[in-house]
């Protein structure tokens, strides 16, 4: 059975038994306690906790899910992999664990038709109630072990729903291992569905993995995940995931690279595998929007390239190998999942990119691990230590594997328990700064979540509304729920309507005032959500107390606002205007929209350039001069889509979304605020492009009375420059460069004057120099130089006493410091002697010290008063050393 095929029994399944198909989130999720997607519930996680009620009880999807905790066990086991699709059937309060059960088994011995007496089910080791089903269903006792917490309970590994579980298990014959079951063999009793009895919330765990549970979901639920790689695997009887219809292209694609077949076994197995799953994952991540970084899933990314370039080198594949791969990615899969398709430009200049930079990392580290290995056994020792391996992966990105296996080449080892210490501490440390936020961050949604459970979602007004009568249903002072707050207290401030727009899609919070009818007033500095659809209003109470319960008036700052929807506008604009100059790729990763000012981050791979900034500035001008309608309607996710609606990465929608037309030009899905028509954005001017990480750029612009203000800053600025120059604005940079050009005349011809004076005065003090015993002597006070004309005065001295044996000491009095230089011939400096041997005396005279090495020394001071004696000491050590 084809992979095609396998998905759709799986919906065709789900659907017609009342299960509304959801299509798959982005692998970017909108939770925050989540890097990737890892799972098909990630997305009904606020059904689960109850914070969202679902338009529908029963859902099935087939969701992206990335995850690399067990990214060693790829190719050394024939089921792991980066990149996976999650079919899963999900039951929001409805249906439990009988049907869960029931369907399970019901799909895989009648739709997929495997063999009863191959499957083998565990369960948590206390669900009686499992076992049971599975035995009334006609699963042998025999064939149904109890596992622990460790196999056979779920959680997303952070705070959250979590409950028992069971697993459907595959026999997949001797072949493959031992006999006994799922609880002794893994890779012969292969887990191909795990059934999530989702009944519990958990809280933070504790370092062994612990953690305790916070009580009951309002409701229970079904949560399931079957895994199209494995279930492929079996239904096409082949050895592992890489080689099902899914990978088998890519596969083929490693080996035309590598010259020679996929052995099956050995290492070489394992890295033709690492190659083939990475590209498919890589691929996922780009087109979802992910770009490689230094942290965070940026790093996912970052990994998993650099482990598939180093396995295709380790296959002797040294011509680049990712865009070729991820190619066969997209041209196997693009029909399936079109942003494979719609992001094959982005995918492969992403990859090529960066596997130009990690060769270009493999060779700098090659040649620091070679320089490392030649000390370590110029020092005896027979372990490369600790520190260069964890330097060179931490700072230079090489690869442990490498430097082990380098090393072991050279006969050496490598201190690998130091290596893992020192990588325990950099993760414990991050880990730290993680835990903390992560911790604030749950705190206040408890907070929240405390709230919400009673209070109804903010209807928002702010559409068509900047003012509105609301009701105070809730308020938050110093992070706990209260019923009042006083004069000058900060709170957060829940209302039964609201027309202030939270913070969103890049779109900062509204601000304005609450006043009530008894009196009170507040400002609101900031409004954002606290769970989806639940608004809070930061706010200080300026007059009066603020109580639970109080009416009053809510009213948006509408300068502020009509700023905000100008600026908003003005991005989506930007977003169509630079796709069209700079190509498809380049889509919008991120922004934020302030008044009258935004900030655009976008995918693209060098500076864009002075002239492609110019027509991006010239075109987003002319669309507002076109004056372009803008439009917001509804619509469900696949009629958007189909519209050609542009879904921004890391954006959460619902089911039913609200689309922004601009014109003809610009189709987006957005929440934001605008204007009603393009001319209202006033002007657009442009700031500035720069570089804001790997692959990512970043546009600033001024938009509206922002815009207009900058432009007569500039304009009186040129008229102030206009006028120095006496001439005419449009005149300024001719008479401007003329003026700089004299200038440049007028200072190279004092600078040859200067050299010319300098050259003089050297030869004075030269004829001047006093006999001593050993040498000559010249030590002097020279007026009205400053330090770099006296260290020249001082050399070209020197420079006139080379037959000789000869100090120069000069002296001067510069922005009330006493400086002094000190210059001797190369004769005297062939004794061993250096010049700041004989200033180091005067400088500390002068309250300071001697710098320099070899034949010129300088030395400062504040003790002004103190320079006569200052070269009177330096003169009488110059005549102790020539003396010697």
């Amino acid at each position: 059975m084809r992979s095609t095929q396998i998905r759709s029994t799986f919906l065709d399944y789900f659907t017609s038994r009342g299960h509304r198909q959801v299509p798959s989130s982005p692998l970017i999720p909108s939770d925050p306690t989540l890097l990737l997607a890892n799972a098909g519930m990630n997305q009904f996680k606020p059904y689960f906790l109850g914070e969202v009620t679902p338009e529908y009880r029963r859902a099935t999807t087939i969701q992206k899910c990335a995850r690399t905790s067990d990214i060693d066990n790829v190719g050394r086991t024939n089921r792991h992999a980066t990149f996976f699709e999650m079919m899963g059937n999900f039951s929001f309060g409805d249906y439990f664990k009988a049907d869960a059960i029931a369907y399970a088994w019901e799909l895989l011995t009648q739709g997929y038709n495997l063999e009863k007496d191959r499957l083998w089910i565990t369960v948590y080791e206390d669900d009686d109630e499992a076992e049971q089903l599975w035995l009334k269903i006609g699963v042998p006792a025999e064939r149904i072990q109890r596992l622990g917490m460790e196999d056979n309970y779920w959680s997303m590994g952070v705070p959250g729903p979590c409950g028992p579980c069971s697993e459907v298990n595959y026999d997949r014959g001797p072949a493959h291992g031992r006999e006994g079951g799922p609880a002794v063999d893994g890779e012969r009793y292969m887990e191909i569905w795990n059934l999530v009895f989702m009944q519990y919330q958990r809280g933070e765990g504790d370092k062994k993995g612990n953690f305790p549970i916070l009580g009951e979901l309002t409701q229970q639920s079904i949560d399931t995940g079957l895994g199209l790689d494995r279930l492929a695997a079996i239904l096409q009887d082949v050895e592992n995931v890489c080689t099902t219809d899914l990978l088998l292209p890519t596969m083929h694609t490693v080996q035309e690279l590598a010259g020679r077949a996929y052995p099956g076994h050995g290492e070489e197995k394992v890295s033709f595998q690492v190659v083939t799953e990475h590209a498919r994952s890589v691929a996922y991540l780009i087109a979802d929007g992910v770009l490689p970084a230094k942290d965070g899933r940026g790093y996912v990314l970052r990994r998993l390239m650099r482990r598939a370039i180093r396995h295709a080198r380790l296959l002797g594949i040294d011509e680049p190998v990712l865009a070729r791969a991820t190619a066969s990615v997209i041209a196997n899969l693009g029909d399936v999942w079109p942003e494979l398709r719609s992001q094959a430009a982005l995918i492969e200049q992403v990859v090529t990119a960066e596997e130009e930079s990690f060769t270009r990392t493999l060779a700098q580290g090659t040649r620091l691990l070679n320089a490392a290995i030649t000390r370590t056994r110029d020092s005896r020792s027979t372990a490369l230590p600790g520190e260069t391996a964890f330097e060179l992966a931490d700072t230079f990105g090489f690869p442990l594997e490498l430097t082990v296996e380098a090393a072991h080449d050279a006969g050496l080892n490598v201190d690998e328990d130091r290596f893992t210490a020192l990588l325990d501490e950099q993760r414990k440390r991050a880990k730290a700064g993680g835990k903390a936020k992560t911790t604030e961050a749950l705190r206040k949604m408890d907070t929240y979540r405390e709230l919400s459970a009673h209070l109804p979602r903010t209807d928002f007004l702010g559409y068509e509304h900047l003012t509105a009568e609301a009701t105070v249903l809730g308020l938050i002072s110093d992070g706990a729920v209260t019923t009042s707050a006083a004069e000058g207290s900060d709170v957060d401030l829940v209302l039964d309507r609201s027309p202030f727009y939270a913070e969103a899609g890049g779109q900062i919070g509204d601000t304005g005032t609450f006043r009530t009818s008894d009196g009170a007033l507040l400002q609101v500095t900031d409004t954002r959500y606290g769970l989806e659809g639940f608004r809070v209003h930061s706010a200080r109470v300026l007059e009066g107390e603020i109580r639970t319960g109080a009416t009053g008036a809510a009213t948006v700052d509408i300068d502020r606002r009509k700023g905000l929807m100008r600026s908003h506008s003005a991005t989506h604009i930007l977003h169509a205007v630079v796709r069209a100059t700079l190509g498809d790729h380049a889509r919008q990763q991120g922004s934020l929209v302030e008044s009258d000012r935004l900030r655009f981050d976008f995918a693209h791979f060098s500076a864009v350039t002075p002239e492609q900034l110019a027509r991006i500035e010239a075109a987003v001008n002319g669309h507002v001069l076109d004056d372009p309608a803008v439009r917001a309607w509804h619509a469900d996710r696949a009629e958007a889509e189909a519209a050609g609606a542009i879904a921004l990465f890391g954006e959460k929608y619902g089911d039913t979304v609200r689309i922004v037309d601009i014109g003809d030009f610009s189709r987006e899905l957005c929440g934001g605020t605008h204007v009603a028509h393009g001319s209202q954005v006033g002007t657009f001017r442009l700031l500035g492009e720069g570089s804001v990480g790997s692959n990512l750029r970043r546009i600033e612009a001024l938009t509206g009375h922002g815009a207009l203000h900058h432009q007569d800053t500039e304009r009186h600025l040129l008229d102030e420059v206009s006028a120095l120059l006496s001439t005419r604005p449009k005149d300024a940079p001719e008479a401007l460069r003329k003026r700089l050009d004299t200038l440049a005349s007028a200072q190279k011809e004092l600078a040859r004057l200067r050299d010319v004076e300098l050259r003089n005065q050297a030869e004075q003090l030269a004829s001047g120099s006093r006999r001593v015993p050993g040498g000559r002597i010249i030590s002097q006070r020279v007026p009205g130089l400053g330090a770099a004309d006296l260290r020249t005065l001082a050399t070209n001295t020197a420079s006139r006493l080379q037959d000789d044996h000869a100090v120069v000491i000069l002296g001067t009095e510069h922005d009330g410091k006493a400086l002094l230089v000190a210059a001797i011939t190369p004769g005297l400096l062939g004794t061993g002697t250096e010049a700041a041997h004989i200033l180091a005396p005067a400088a500390r005279t002068v309250g300071g010290g001697a710098g320099g090495t070899g034949p010129v020394a300088s030395a400062g001071g504040r003790r002004v008063d103190a320079l006569d004696e200052a070269l009177t000491v330096a003169a009488q050590e110059a005549t102790r050393v020539l003396d010697r």
